[in-house]
């Protein structure tokens, strides 16, 4: 893990570290992607059996390609009740918590006879990608689907890659199936975009994809943006912890493996003032990396894209973390209410010492789908606003026409635009 004195040359470095990890570097890989993407639209099904073959190393069919309700009885099975209660909890309080994010139809009316309002409508059918491979997500499950559920969209589609045997994880089935997911189907990877975006013989084309992937997941999901709308293009996992001499270093170097526990791409900053505490954290990953399961994945993970920045105050560390607007930002400080009203630019932000950023991945209540390198600064948490559609609501009367007849017609007049002014001319000629 690297251990730098915060400066100018840094902060570039720290810069040219976080762009590596974009989906936007991976130019490499579109032309793969593309060539998957078309194959799909064009061949389905067909295409969808040849590249499980290929990539899964399974053989499925018509049959096979969509969960059974068998299979999601048996996955009930294979794991443990009190697994279950604990899902049905986490459910709970992220549906709990969406609810409170809820937007409503409104209209406003006046004495002239005018009505304007906005009528708030669900996506009718939206796609959900789950991963698979090196981990499994039932959290992931939970917190792309709740915000659907709790807007009332229609159709959810979920897609993720199954095992050697053709099944896909007993957990993630009981998660989906507890939070009413439509329908399962057993494919991941660009191929399993292309068949929501443009559907098969067998599974549906959606309106919306949400969930994140690999960077094939990533691609794939640009590359179709236009046909169907799309949460964002989700980069690798990352956290930020400022924190000070009153933080726990046991508990800060906890956090950072938390998160470069992810993949070989997720990275882990700490940003602190106390030169004492950086050399403590760093003593702690070491200790603490040495006894946890994903050694190999953290050891890359440190190496390449953690590290530690030592700095004049905690004010500058403010400023470094609103410039790197990290996906989880936790502040580990002796008064982080005094701290938050300083970020501008974060996913998600844990305050103090009994907050860690797993306590959000799972059981909180707010998203864990968050914006990712640097995108914080523009975008926010996966929410009950990313299923729905707003529309316009306009109603005038002859009378309130009438009031502002001139203008309109002036107003098109200036931009050229003739056929907008006879528009309303038309309705007034017999006056």
């Amino acid at each position: 893990m690297k251990y730098i004195n915060y400066t100018d040359c840094s902060n570039t470095e720290l810069k040219a570290m976080l762009f590596d990890r974009t989906p936007d570097n991976y130019d490499k890989y579109d032309d793969i992607v593309t060539d998957i993407i078309n194959d799909v639209k064009k061949n389905g099904n067909e295409a969808i059996y040849r590249y499980c073959k290929k990539f899964d190393n399974v053989t499925l069919n018509e049959e096979s390609l969509k969960v059974s309700k068998e299979e999601i009885e048996e996955a009930y099975d294979q794991i443990d009740e009190e697994l279950v209660g604990i899902i049905r909890k986490a459910k709970k309080r992220i549906k709990v918590y969406h609810e409170k994010q809820k937007k409503y139809s409104w209209f406003d009316s006046c004495d002239l006879g005018t009505i304007m309002g906005q009528k708030v409508t669900p996506i009718e059918k939206v796609g959900v990608y789950v991963p698979g491979g090196k981990a499994v997500y039932p959290s992931s499950v939970i917190m792309n689907v709740m915000p659907a559920k709790v807007v009332g969209v229609n159709q959810i589609v979920m897609v993720t890659p199954p095992d050697k045997s053709g099944k896909v994880n007993p957990v993630t089935l009981v998660a989906a199936n507890e939070c009413g997911v439509s329908e399962i189907y057993k494919v991941g990877g660009a191929q399993a975009i292309a068949a929501l975006a443009f559907g098969t013989e067998t599974i549906p084309k959606v309106y919306k994809i949400v969930g994140p992937g690999n960077i094939f997941v990533a691609l794939a999901k640009k590359a179709v943006y236009g046909y169907v709308s799309i949460d964002s293009i989700a980069g690798p996992s990352e956290v930020l912890v400022i924190a000070d001499e009153d933080a726990n270093p046991k508990y800060v170097a906890a956090d950072l493996l938390s998160q470069a526990e992810h993949d070989e791409l997720a990275s882990a900053i700490l940003v602190t003032n106390s030169e004492k505490l950086g050399q403590e954290v760093k003593e702690e990953i070491a200790r603490q990396t040495d006894y946890l399961s994903r050694k190999e994945i953290l050891q890359k993970s440190l190496n390449d894209f953690g590290v530690i920045v030592v700095v004049k105050s905690i004010d500058e560390a403010i400023r470094l973390s609103n410039e790197i607007a990290p996906e989880h930002l936790e502040i580990c400080t002796k008064e982080p209410f005094m701290i938050l009203p300083k970020i501008n630019n974060a996913g998600a932000i844990f305050l103090g010492n009994y907050s860690p950023e797993p306590l959000g991945d799972y059981m909180a209540g707010p998203n864990h789908v968050l914006p990712t390198n640097g995108t914080a600064k523009f975008f926010s948490p996966l929410s009950v606003d990313d299923f729905i559609k707003k529309s316009s609501i306009i109603s005038f009367s002859r009378e309130a026409l009438e009031d502002l007849q001139e203008d309109i017609i002036k107003f098109a007049n200036a931009e050229k635009l003739t056929a907008h002014a006879n528009s309303i001319k038309v309705r007034f000629e017999n006056d």
